[in-house]
């Protein structure tokens, strides 16, 4: 793991690699009392060429570095967030999978780890990089459909708030509707807006698309919902593919019409949703155990392009 330290008069050290283990703090800590902390989900994967490599790693550290300042934290330079998780890629090389087989999913973590009892920023910080090897994020596989409903009570972040950030304290409060769906079959919930419960937000932890003919549509970036890198290069890659894509809000009335839903996240790469349900009624996309036509396209030219089978025209590829 990769560990770097900030303090008030020296700033960000150059960080070092350690052995796996835990991390020292006290009890005040400003992450554990507050939740001053963000963090990012990446991946490294061997490629066709022999390569390990990394999508899109500058990304994920604007991404990062966006999510430090909304938390009032001392963000990490592109440069060395990059080298902190190719650094950990390299010194983890041996857990990496064939290629096809997973990925060594990475956890970069910026917390406020610096004790303090009143409510204020931390007077010091911790970035760690971590890792550990992973396959398909849902248990049916890769390409299977999942089915999903529209959660109506909770909502996953409010206009003004904090869901366009990837804050930690934004995922546990999830869990209570993702259980609860689990619990009756489905793989996760679709999030509604706050405001009007008329609009589609993202999943529990992924963007959604809708597609009807050949326009694709997925609810804008308002600041509800978050930035996705795998949602930016679907757009593009979408685009590139001849598609017309909208960045715009997606009732769930028109989303129940579509002819295909699809997810995208780091984790989930392109996942088909097989049936969408939304009060009592199922709408269903594709046949039983069969990805969309769309979600299965991308996902071959987007896993083509992240695993070097197929060139990359956009420069999204690095080699670690």
């Amino acid at each position: 793991m990769y560990v770097a330290e900030w303090s008030p008069e020296k700033g960000w050290d150059k960080g070092a690699l350690k052995p796996y283990g835990p991390l020292h703090m006290m009890p005040s800590a400003q992450v554990l009392n507050y939740g001053q902390s963000v963090f990012e989900g990446m991946k490294a994967q061997r490629s066709a060429k022999g390569n390990i490599v990394l999508f899109r790693p500058d990304r994920n550290a604007a991404r990062c570095a966006a999510g430090a300042e909304r938390l009032s934290m001392p963000p990490l330079p592109t440069e060395q967030f990059v080298q902190a998780v190719a650094d950990t890629v390299r010194a983890n090389a041996d857990y990496i999978p064939p290629i096809g087989k997973g990925s060594l999913y990475l956890r970069p973590l910026l917390l406020g780890s610096g004790p303090i009892l009143g409510l204020g920023p931390a007077p010091s910080y911790t970035f760690t990089v971590f890792g550990a090897a992973v396959g398909a994020y849902f248990k049916g596989g890769q390409l299977t459909p999942i089915d999903l409903i529209v959660e109506e009570h909770f909502h996953r972040a409010a206009p003004g708030g904090m869901g366009g950030t990837k804050a930690a304290g934004n995922y546990s409060p999830v869990l209570v509707t993702q259980l609860a769906a689990k619990k009756n079959n489905y793989a996760d919930v679709v999030y509604l807006d706050a405001k009007t419960d008329t609009y589609l937000e993202e999943v529990s932890s992924c963007n959604i698309f809708v597609r009807s003919g050949k326009t694709i549509k997925t609810p804008p970036l308002s600041g509800t919902i978050l930035p996705g890198v795998t949602r930016a290069s679907i757009i593009e890659l979408a685009r590139s593919r001849g598609y017309e894509v909208l960045e715009e809000p997606v009732a769930v009335t028109e989303a129940m019409e579509a002819d295909e839903v699809f997810t995208t996240g780091t984790a989930v790469v392109v996942c088909s949703v097989g049936s969408l349900t939304y009060r009592g009624n199922k709408r269903a996309f594709t046949a039983e155990g069969q990805a969309g036509s769309t979600a299965l396209e991308l996902y071959t030219a987007l896993t083509q392009l992240q695993t070097e089978k197929a060139e990359d025209p956009f420069g999204w590829v690095y080699k670690c």
